[in-house]
């Protein structure tokens, strides 16, 4: 049993150990069917605390020629598959975690060549039959001089591989050197059985080309079959709640959110958070990509400033992944900017349409802490005016309201650049932005009688407020806004919910630039 070859399944087994574990080894099932085939070479990427290292030490413990890890996987998903047995600590496996290599900036001009150094002196002594192995040989020589000699091939686990490119953002010769170095290792070698790499980002591109292109890769914006394996699914949550009586509609609100291949998936690390300490919160502060989000939002690339009020009141934004170069520099267009905070976890994608959009009230936190300072003044003003909205809105008191938005609008105008329809949808989502406390998120342009209402805020379970059925007017009249309500039976859909529905018409006059509003209580058939 070695450090780097053939390690032992002590990580796995502390994992197994551990208060909360959710099962996901039939993931090794999707690998054993990639073993020595045209499709051995994966590239997993996910945000940080998505469990990409916990299936790292899953694999290893699986595969590795150096322990025996029956015991552990005898009570497991896998255990159904077919070539459980197979595969079962019958290979050579060389695990490495980059981020171990490179502790400070100091280590990127050595890291590769002690990267080849230590693995080598374990081989050695794992093949003492090649006696001609040269310690000052590159890795791949040594490698395929043992596949050579003894036929034994290699599964190589790769964890934290992007970790260069983080940490050399600007150094390119040095991200070069590092994919060259991949690149002769992995491409065209017989004694790669599997080649498993996980990381945040995506293989870094240039230009318009994979810079190594053998890889199938499943990511934050095309997870494919992979999705349900990283992250926790919604049955998994919905079966931890109710194991641990905890109220799943909270967990779902601060945690969900994460669109993968059409799966709801939550952040793990701050699910088992949040049961362990029994308390629901942000568990996010304080990761290394905090500063990354406020650098990237700060810098307003390509109208990046008006994508995230927009996100943060509620709405999606369109984004298209295919131009990212999947670094942390090279930004072309504001897609790029949106791409990158799609895989650090700071929005979500939803594939099916094209578009990001903060995924729960977690990371909406993170966004707040990130505006506070530095030129967003105006739509924090308009976000500590919520609260008083709300209490305005279910008091009736519709003077107030119209005033309210008359400040929240203006505030937020500079910031949004626009004064059309679509800025007071924004305007008025951003208003309410306080609701996230009371009701479940804003439902747009919901089917309900005979249309589409513009918004709709239904209470949380437990919270004694009333449902919101809100229609917007631009250049109109609130009047025309309430009768449409009316005509076109809005609040029907939600009838038969036993609590009180406020129906909310609001114009905005873009000559005068006023708001004016029409509240009443919906009087049920």
């Amino acid at each position: 049993m070695g450090v780097y070859v053939n390690p032992g399944n002590k990580a796995f087994t502390r994992a197994l150990n551990s208060e909360i574990y959710i099962d996901k080894t039939d993931l090794i099932d999707v690998v054993n069917s990639r073993i020595d085939t045209m499709n051995c070479y994966m590239c997993v990427s996910r945000s940080r605390r998505f469990g990409k290292s916990m299936a790292a030490d899953m694999l290893t413990a699986y595969y590795s020629r150096g322990c025996d890890s029956a015991a552990l996987f005898a009570e497991r998903k896998v255990k159904k598959g077919e070539d459980f047995q197979k595969h079962l600590n019958r290979h050579h496996v060389i695990r490495l975690d980059i981020q171990k290599f490179l502790e400070t900036k100091n280590d990127l001009e050595s890291f590769i060549a002690e990267i080849e150094q230590r693995v080598t002196e374990e081989l050695r002594k794992e093949f003492p039959e090649c006696a001609d192995i040269d310690p000052e040989e590159r890795l791949k020589t040594v490698l395929e001089r043992i596949f050579d000699q003894t036929g034994n091939g290699f599964i190589f686990i790769i964890d934290e591989w992007d970790c260069v490119f983080r940490l050399a953002k600007e150094q390119t010769e040095v991200q070069k050197s590092y994919l060259d170095f991949l690149r002769g290792l992995f491409k065209g070698q017989d004694y790669v059985e599997l080649a498993y790499m996980t990381g945040i980002l995506p293989i870094k591109k240039y230009g318009e080309h994979f810079a190594l292109n053998i890889f199938d890769e499943y990511s934050m914006t095309d997870p494919a079959e992979l999705a349900g394996f990283f992250g926790f699914t919604e049955e998994e949550v919905r079966e931890l709640c109710v194991h641990r009586k905890l109220d799943f509609t909270e967990i779902r609100k601060w945690y969900d959110g994460y669109l993968l291949n059409g799966m709801h998936i939550y952040n793990p690390k701050s699910v088992v958070d949040a049961v362990r300490r029994g308390k629901i919160k942000s568990y996010w502060t304080g990761t290394e990509t905090y500063e990354a989000l406020k650098v990237y939002i700060d810098m307003n690339f390509d109208g990046m400033k008006e994508a995230v009020i927009e996100m943060l009141s509620g709405m999606h934004c369109k984004m298209d992944p295919s131009t990212s170069q999947n670094d942390m520099t090279t930004f072309r267009n504001r897609d790029d900017v949106l791409t990158l905070l799609v895989h650090l976890g700071y929005l979500a994608y939803d594939e099916a349409e094209g578009e990001a959009f903060i995924p729960n009230q977690e990371i909406a936190q993170e966004y707040i802490r990130a505006v506070k300072v530095g030129g967003w003044e105006g739509l924090m003003e308009a976000l500590n005016r919520t609260e008083s909205l709300l209490k305005s809105t279910w008091s009736l008191d519709a003077k107030a309201v119209a005033e309210e938005m008359d400040v929240i609008h203006s505030e937020t105008a500079s910031l949004l650049k626009y004064n059309d329809e679509n800025s007071l949808t924004c305007t008025v989502l951003m208003a309410y932005y306080g609701a996230k406390a009371y009701y479940m998120n804003p439902i747009m342009e919901l089917p309900s009688g005979k249309g589409l209402a513009d918004v709709v805020y239904l209470p949380r379970r437990n919270v004694d407020k009333p449902a919101l059925v809100v229609e917007l007017k631009w250049n109109k009249s609130a009047e025309g806004a309430l009768k449409q309500i009316k005509e076109r039976q809005y609040a029907d859909w939600i009838q038969n919910y036993t609590g009180e529905i406020l129906l909310v018409g609001i114009n905005y006059d873009a000559g005068s630039k006023v708001h004016e509003c029409i509240i009443e209580t919906y009087e049920k058939s």
